[in-house]
């Protein structure tokens, strides 16, 4: 997948800004940034949902807008930050909705279309919530399911914008202990994360958006430095190398602390923390 120079905006105002980049087949990206850099708009461009004023977008070398929609359906799973669903369907009719790229013309359920849904809710614990109705689930249990339903259109690639927002400790580790394994898999895996120690572990590169640019890609080593997030998220946050991941971990600071740090990065003469 590749973006060549994408610019997008609403109305007249740019939100995407001459972003390239390209992710390769079986990788895990993370997606970062303060609030309104352009994140979510990224992934709407990607999946095909928005098309851009400017560049091109590339799935498997090809134009996003000259896939017909089914196809690209079965290429490209999206995992939205909120779905909003008001009629009482069923966890198991709302996963089967993954299934629709793969349906005949007739519409109706075949045994595979089953299997895979089944296949899926395993994955993503929610098979014991199948007859349950998706508006009688908690926050957490629905965004699980929606997961489950991009997973049975069984895509190559996996947008996802904040999957965890409403996922406890427990759960957002196992989201993304799975999201692992199905890149392992070989599937492409893109996320939107705000969680920057959750990108720092599970992510092989980081593309860090500042005001809809590209403000710095690479691995979380690379991204996630005291110099780079302090500009960027315009607040000074600590930044120390775990000792039983090895990943980076980014502590927040209250104003007393962000204070100390100020003068003693000053002091330092600007030499980076860890």
């Amino acid at each position: 997948m590749e973006l060549r120079d994408v610019s997008f905006g609403y109305g007249g105002d740019a939100v995407v800004q001459g972003v390239s980049f390209a992710v390769g087949r079986g990788e895990f990206l993370g997606v970062i940034g303060p609030n309104g850099s352009g994140k979510s708009t990224l992934l709407r461009l990607i999946s095909g949902y928005l098309r851009p004023w400017r560049g091109q977008v590339l799935v498997q070398g090809r134009a996003v807008e000259r896939y017909e929609r089914r196809e690209l359906g079965r290429l490209i799973g999206v995992v939205p930050q909120e779905t909003a669903v008001t009629f009482p369907f069923s966890v198991t009719e709302m996963v089967l909705f993954g299934r629709t790229p793969h349906v005949g013309g007739f519409g109706f359920d075949r045994d595979s279309d089953l299997a895979a849904a089944q296949r899926a809710m395993q994955r993503t614990d929610t098979a014991h919530l199948a007859r349950r109705a998706i508006t009688e689930l908690s926050g957490g249990e629905r965004q699980r399911v929606i997961l489950a339903r991009a997973l049975a259109q069984e895509p190559a690639i996996l947008l996802l914008d904040e999957p965890a927002a409403f996922l406890d400790i427990r759960h957002e580790v196992e989201m993304y202990d799975l999201l692992r394994d199905l890149q392992r898999e070989g599937m492409t895996v893109v996320s939107v994360l705000h969680d920057l120690n959750i990108a720092a572990l599970y992510c092989d590169r980081l593309l860090l958006l500042h005001e809809g640019r590209v403000a710095r890609t690479g691995t979380p080593s690379e991204v996630i430095t005291y110099a780079t997030l302090t500009e960027v998220y315009e607040t000074e946050v600590y930044v120390a190398l775990n000792d039983i991941t090895g990943c980076l971990n980014v502590l927040p600071l209250s104003r007393e602390h962000r204070e100390r740090l100020r003068e003693r990065f000053r002091a330092g003469g600007g030499r980076e923390q860890g």
